[in-house]
């Protein structure tokens, strides 16, 4: 895969248990489009894959403890330190994309509410262990 000249300046990379069924939810959670896929020799876990959401990338991987096993997912370690932030353009989309994301399958950390911050907000943890966050800015009272 060629390095492309559009690749924004912070991408999200994401490690998880059983890289197809995690395309599959983002498509179905996000709409995601895969837009990249190469498998591993052994034909079942995904080496890389490129998706493309929300006007950004995620790039994703299975596990490969053979590789040393410095990059594992939420479900091996046990949680994540990590929260991937969502900006959306209005506030009802933040509503839409927590139910679409309910769903697919993903658990409720914060339902969507509005802020002392002056936005929509609502918390997601996908099947994979990753926590999702949507914000959209709502008028000031």
């Amino acid at each position: 895969m060629a390095f492309e000249p559009n690749v924004p300046p912070i991408q999200v990379h994401l490690c998880v248990k059983d890289g197809m069924a995690a395309i599959a939810f983002y498509e179905k959670a996000f709409g995601a489009q895969n837009t990249f896929c190469q498998l591993a020799e052994d034909r079942k876990r995904v080496m890389h894959s490129n998706l493309s959401v929300f006007g950004g990338e995620i790039m994703l991987h299975d596990e490969f403890p053979e590789f040393g096993g410095s990059v594992l997912s939420p479900e091996t370690i046990g949680g994540t330190g990590v929260a991937i932030s969502i900006n959306l353009p209005a506030a009802a989309a933040v509503d839409a994309a927590y139910d679409r994301a309910i769903a697919a399958g993903a658990s409720t950390v914060l339902e969507p509410q509005d802020t002392f911050w002056h936005a929509r907000y609502a918390r997601i943890q996908d099947p994979f262990g990753h926590v999702w966050a949507f914000n959209a800015p709502v008028a000031k009272p």
